[in-house]
């Protein structure tokens, strides 16, 4: 939820150049894309507008983040920390790129020498479900000798739907058994063997969770 009330700014505690360093985050998979500057002009633009505006130091000018590349961010939501002097936006990424090298996210580097870069760098981190999803897309992609996964995928829908359909039945059975341990466990089999299903049929794990998204706050069903 996006904040309405003036109010909200005055609560902030910017540095000594009235600035304060903001985070943005996806607002999907939580991964970290990047962090910039706002002072009290870009958060009055943010909020007006709905796409974010940073402070640009090097410049010392209103920062309209993706205005000449495309790559704008919608704000989903704002909030800062207990200090008041951090803020977390939780942003729509328009064409999931963040970063001015093309990467996803500025945070790529993860390695003892820099890299450029670019569509091919290292992803950040994000939620289980998709770090696990990222997994079998790799095993797809690359496939490794002895893997359950690549057993799965080779063996299609009758392999793949045979299992979720044992998988499904399995949790049911916890689930009767009030087992905390095991229905969490029989949870994550059977998300499991669903993101191989998704893989095999090209479906991202994403377009789940923007189906799940749009739900949320949708009209009660009768």
């Amino acid at each position: 939820m996006q904040p309405s009330s003036p109010a909200f700014i005055n609560q902030l505690r910017f540095n000594d150049a009235g600035l304060l360093p903001a985070v943005a985050q996806d607002w999907l998979d939580g991964a970290v894309l990047m962090v910039a500057w706002m002072n009290r002009e870009s958060i009055e633009h943010t909020l007006r507008s709905g796409e974010v505006h940073y402070w640009s130091r090097s410049r010392a000018e209103l920062w309209h983040k993706g205005a000449t590349s495309g790559h704008t961010q919608i704000l989903r939501s704002l909030r800062y920390d207990c200090d008041a002097d951090v803020l977390l936006l939780s942003i729509e990424q328009t064409g999931d790129v963040a970063c001015h090298t093309g990467a996803r996210s500025c945070f790529y580097e993860a390695g003892d020498t820099r890299s450029d870069g670019g569509s091919d760098a290292l992803p950040p981190p994000a939620d289980a479900c998709t770090e696990l999803y990222r997994v079998i897309r790799g095993r797809q992609s690359q496939p490794e000798e002895g893997s359950y996964t690549n057993k799965l995928l080779s063996g299609g829908d009758n392999r793949i739907l045979k299992k979720i359909g044992e998988e499904s039945a399995e949790f049911v059975m916890a689930c009767k058994d009030d087992v905390r341990e095991e229905i969490a466990g029989e949870a994550a089999d059977l998300i499991f063997h669903i993101q191989v299903a998704l893989a095999h049929h090209g479906v991202s794990w994403r377009e789940v969770q923007e189906v799940l998204a749009a739900r949320r706050g949708a009209p009660r069903r009768p």
